[in-house]
């Protein structure tokens, strides 16, 4: 089966959040290439930062992975909206309040993490880089 990542362009700090996303889920970044990586004869939008990142990947589980990059000043400013989260589900309630509390650090509560009428102990935040996440445990997981 195909698996689905996540990727969020960034407006020059990309790898600043990845390495805090990193002190928060642990592991090891998979993939780290910057724009000095980029092979000679490949055109570069102007005005690329070699030390900035081309792509990264973090693999958050066997199914999934956090990717992103930053955005090169020639593509416009990276896009923020509110139209999406990035969800993560849990493999129990100390692991869910142990990512909550990670990634709220500097951010803000969107909804507090709490027992649901849906079964799940769940809450919403925004990280200190403005990225949306549902952090979740299902009880039927037990």
């Amino acid at each position: 089966m195909a698996l689905m990542s996540t990727h969020v362009a960034y407006n020059g700090n990309c790898e600043e959040a990845f390495n805090f996303y990193k002190s928060v889920f642990g592991g090891e970044f998979s993939v780290l290439m910057r724009n000095a990586n980029i092979p000679d004869g490949i055109p570069i939008p102007p005005g690329t930062e070699g030390d900035k990142i081309l792509h990264i990947s973090l693999p958050i589980s066997k199914e999934s992975a956090l990717m992103g990059c930053d955005m090169p000043g020639a593509y416009g400013p990276a896009v923020r909206g509110n139209s999406f989260n990035i969800s993560i589900n849990t493999e129990s309630e100390d692991e869910a309040t142990r990512i909550f509390n990670g990634l709220v650090s500097g951010g803000k509560v969107v909804m507090p993490q709490e027992k649901t009428f849906w079964g799940a102990y769940f809450g919403m935040l925004t990280d200190k880089f403005g990225v949306q996440w549902m952090i979740s445990y299902e009880y039927s997981r037990q």
